[in-house]
């Protein structure tokens, strides 16, 4: 969203923007202008000193021993289960709420993702329903932070001991959000982020494997890419890399965002704080949930859920209605067992029945830190007007 104008946070029904309040707005200052500018000065624009410092930088924020820079999130969920000799014939148990595109690394490596149900109230994957699916045929469990909120961390890392099987963590929605004292991308043998848009931490394109096991390190840092000093080295053979590694320009974006996180998540808490005091003058709508046993929560978006008095008819309605007064919103996910490819391998709508639910009526609504309360106060009315119009009544979970 580019400059909007500044509306009074006191007038009842303020104006309409003349330009979009968009979904994701990333934070970018002139500390990540002056780095990108630096490693353009560099004579390597690739696999230099700035990915090592944004490595570096990144596993030490994490509480990780190693960090891996790729070029995406996929990518990195792709290597990661490679390392761990996960293939045809394997299967990794996953969620099908959520932003798909770590999950959708499983399909990407031959293995078949088996999907389990949610937890209502979190969103995130129910280690008993995940427990349920586990065969002599699983070899991992993929479990991500929904939208920000962290997954019961103690009890999968429990069910993955006790079933001698690896757990994969996707922390891509949930930067800084931590659980038992510790931060998101900690618990699993391995842990995948994201920094494409609307990752708090936003450098367009890119991501990052972190793990505390060296030898799985080195074997992500083979399997990322082939280096010039490998180009006589008879031994790459073995194992065929893939080119995913991640720019040295990527990699001062993200630095330059590591190093103003603290601020950017600051900015993005206010935002969430506005919503929470418009978000009471609608109806029946309740604050976001978060688990007893969670420290601190940082959304990656501001998800409304609707009661079941909605229909995703209605659902969409409201968002064509928004749109007509220049706010995106959007279904916060369209589950993976609906999606066509899926489809194909006998998922069905109706098996999963919680994660269908929520997704039938989660909207996501503008969420960055650069939304003001007049703003937060437009998007909320023109949401609760549109609630209205399509005759659903007061909004219920």
């Amino acid at each position: 969203m580019s400059a909007l104008p500044d509306l009074v946070a006191d007038e009842p029904s303020p104006g309409l923007p003349d330009e979009w309040f968009l979904l994701s707005d990333p934070d970018i200052s002139e500390v990540e202008v002056q780095l990108v500018q630096a490693a353009l000065a560099e004579p390597s624009l690739s696999s230099g000193a700035m990915v090592q410092h944004f490595e570096a930088g990144f596993a030490h924020w994490v509480g990780r021993r190693n960090a891996v820079a790729v070029a995406s999130g996929t990518l990195g969920t792709w290597l990661a289960l490679r390392a761990l000799g996960i293939g045809p014939g394997d299967e990794v148990i996953a969620s099908s709420y959520g932003w798909h595109q770590v999950a959708q690394a499983v399909a990407l490596t031959g293995a078949r993702v088996v999907f389990a149900d949610i937890d209502y109230w979190s969103g995130c994957l129910d280690p008993v329903r995940a427990a349920a699916q586990v065969t002599p045929a699983t070899k991992a469990i993929l479990v991500d932070n929904v939208n920000g909120h962290p997954a019961a961390w103690q009890a999968f890392r429990t069910l993955a001991s006790e079933r001698g099987i690896a757990l994969i963590e996707d922390s891509t929605e949930a930067i800084g959000s931590r659980y038992q004292g510790r931060r998101v991308g900690s618990f699993g043998d391995v842990s995948v982020f994201d920094f494409s848009q609307p990752s708090a931490l936003c450098c367009g394109e890119g991501g990052m494997v972190v793990t505390d096991d060296d030898a799985l390190a080195r074997e992500l840092r083979y399997l990322r890419s082939r280096s010039i000093r490998d180009r006589r080295s008879v031994s790459v053979g073995s194992r065929v890399p893939m080119q995913c590694s991640m720019s040295e320009l990527t990699a001062a974006l993200g630095a330059g965002q590591l190093g103003r996180i603290d601020e950017i998540l600051a900015r993005r808490r206010r935002v969430e704080q506005d919503y929470l005091t418009q978000i009471q003058t609608f109806e029946g709508i309740k604050p976001p949930y978060v688990a007893p046993d969670v420290d601190e929560v940082h959304w990656m978006t501001y998800t409304v859920h609707l009661g079941k008095r909605f229909t995703v008819s209605a659902c969409e309605q409201i968002i064509e209605d928004m749109a007509s007064q220049s706010v995106e919103a959007v279904l916060f996910c369209q589950p993976l067992h609906q999606q066509f490819f899926y489809l194909q391998q006998g998922w069905r709508r109706g098996q999963l029945p919680l994660a269908e639910r929520i997704a039938d009526r989660a909207v996501a609504l503008p969420f960055h830190g650069h939304l003001e309360p007049s703003h937060i106060q437009f998007i909320v009315t023109t949401m609760k007007d549109s609630s209205l119009n399509v005759g659903a009544g007061a909004a219920i979970y």
